[in-house]
């Protein structure tokens, strides 16, 4: 017999940084971002499923990550007084918001919106 048939097949490794996936809950900070982690605990007594989170600081050194995006993290040594994650990659995206909002108009420009508060405008003065 050989040692290699007793080993796991997949070895688990219990050294090194942790990493983690989470959701972005803001991006307001330069090259700060602030990740939700979620995970499910047995209640102690009941036996139930439990949603539980955990709030991380993660450093994004290239500002590639937004609000609602899907983000792998890594800890890492203590880079401020609560930052102790960095980003890996972003995983998925989140849909933009700011598409939607424009439909058809050019970024800059008020093409779709001032045209309806003109009409607004000259139907408050006909009333008067």
């Amino acid at each position: 017999m050989t040692t290699e048939a007793t080993t796991p097949a997949t070895e688990q490794k219990t050294t090194g940084p942790r990493k983690l996936l989470g959701i972005v809950t803001r991006d307001k900070n330069l090259k700060t971002r602030r990740v939700e982690v979620q995970r499910l605990v047995r209640h102690p007594k009941y036996g139930k499923f439990v949603k539980q989170r955990t709030i991380c600081y993660a450093h994004d050194e290239t500002n590639a990550s937004h609000l609602g995006d899907t983000v792998e993290i890594i800890e890492s040594r203590p880079l401020s007084r609560s930052k102790r994650w960095q980003l890996v990659r972003v995983v998925t995206k989140a849909p933009s918001r700011t598409l939607s909002n424009l439909e058809g108009a050019v970024a800059g420009s008020e093409a779709g919106a001032p045209a309806a508060r003109i009409e607004d405008k000259t139907k408050t003065d006909e009333k008067k």
